[in-house]
């Protein structure tokens, strides 16, 4: 079998050695590293080239990381055969040294995708800090269910070259949502390729996982400004994901999850309203429901942050990252109104 790890790049020239190192300490290296250099404008291309990888520069690309991922593997998907593998990962991302090798593993058990589960990067202060410690919390998720996920991320993922020549026919005959119209992989109409591909993959009867050992670093947002335009291209890219596949077999479960989100929105705009209302009345008298709902988020935050140590669940306890869970709630709200408003959509 024979891997060919994939990593689209538009000016990563901070990340791009870093992504080709990780690769390169893999118990199992790739056979093939391909930088797809994609509308660049800084020397990403030689600081790739000079930490060891092939790379593949697109030609008049409009459609950002999926179209550069589409042109690079409708020139590479030929030179493979159906039991090869490739890896498709973000510059941004460093993969743990047997991420390749666990990954490899599941592919022979007949998934038809395995993804990674990520944690965050140093940096971004304070905001940096918040997402560090929602990866993971999500990274507990993943491992408490075995692997099971609903996405595989475009962090980093292995995908049998069978399963991805089935999506370019599936794409052609009209039995996947036709993206480009071309055949090829990605959609390059979704806000949320990796999102989609799932969905695609999950149509065609694969399974897909994502083992608590294929591990790998991610870059964090560092403003507050930027983690807002990424979670409301997130959000309201699967919401649209779920709109464009429609009620299926496959995506009642995310229809199910969206509404949850949906509630939970509502929810915590009462519970806002709650402690304003006890505030201005009687000071911090609330209501014993009230109270008990906020002994249930403490206890949730403590727990859930297990992995990144004890120091770190005492902190928690405190709820100060209450600040990202309202903020994530504004934002899953507007994205909601996007979606039902069919307002412009913007990377």
């Amino acid at each position: 079998m024979a891997l060919v790890a994939v990593i689209p790049a538009h000016d990563e020239r901070d990340h791009i050695q870093a992504a080709v190192g990780g690769l390169l300490r893999q118990t199992h290296r790739p056979d093939r590293i391909l930088v797809v250099a994609d509308n660049c404008t800084d020397d990403t291309v030689e600081l790739a080239r000079a930490a060891g990888a092939e790379v593949y520069v697109t030609e008049g690309n409009r459609h950002k990381k999926a179209g550069a991922l589409n042109q690079a593997l409708a020139t590479l998907l030929p030179t493979l055969a159906d039991d090869d593998a490739v890896l498709v990962t973000d510059a941004d991302c460093a993969l743990d040294p047997v991420f390749l090798q666990v990954a490899l593993d599941h592919i022979t058990l007949g998934y038809g995708g395995v993804g990674g589960v990520f944690r965050g990067d140093e940096g971004g202060g304070f905001v940096g800090h918040l997402q560090r410690n929602e990866y993971a919390r999500y990274a507990r998720d993943v491992a408490r269910l075995q692997g099971k996920c609903l996405v595989l991320t475009g962090t980093a993922a292995v995908f049998p070259v069978r399963v991805l020549r089935e999506i370019s026919r599936s794409r052609l005959a009209g039995t996947l949502p036709t993206g480009d119209g071309a055949g090829g992989i990605y959609d390059t109409t979704v806000l949320t390729e990796d999102n989609e591909l799932t969905f695609a993959i999950k149509h065609l009867g694969h399974d897909v996982i994502s083992p608590a050992r294929c591990t790998l670093v991610t870059e964090v947002m560092p403003t507050w400004r930027d983690l807002w335009r990424q979670r409301l291209r997130w959000k309201r890219g699967a919401v649209e994901n779920c709109f464009q596949y429609g009620l299926t077999r496959v995506t009642w479960r995310y229809w199910g999850r969206q509404l949850l989100t949906f509630l939970g929105v509502l929810v915590t705009f009462v519970y806002l309203g709650t402690i304003v209302w006890a505030l201005s009345t009687d000071g911090m008298h609330m209501q014993p429901f009230w109270l008990a709902i906020t002994g249930v988020f403490v206890v949730e935050r403590v727990v859930t942050v297990r992995l990144r140590g004890w120091r770190q669940m005492l902190v928690s306890a405190s709820m100060y990252e209450l600040i990202l869970d309202f903020f994530l709630q504004a934002c899953h709200g507007k994205a909601y109104a996007d979606a039902l408003l069919r307002r412009r959509r913007a990377w």
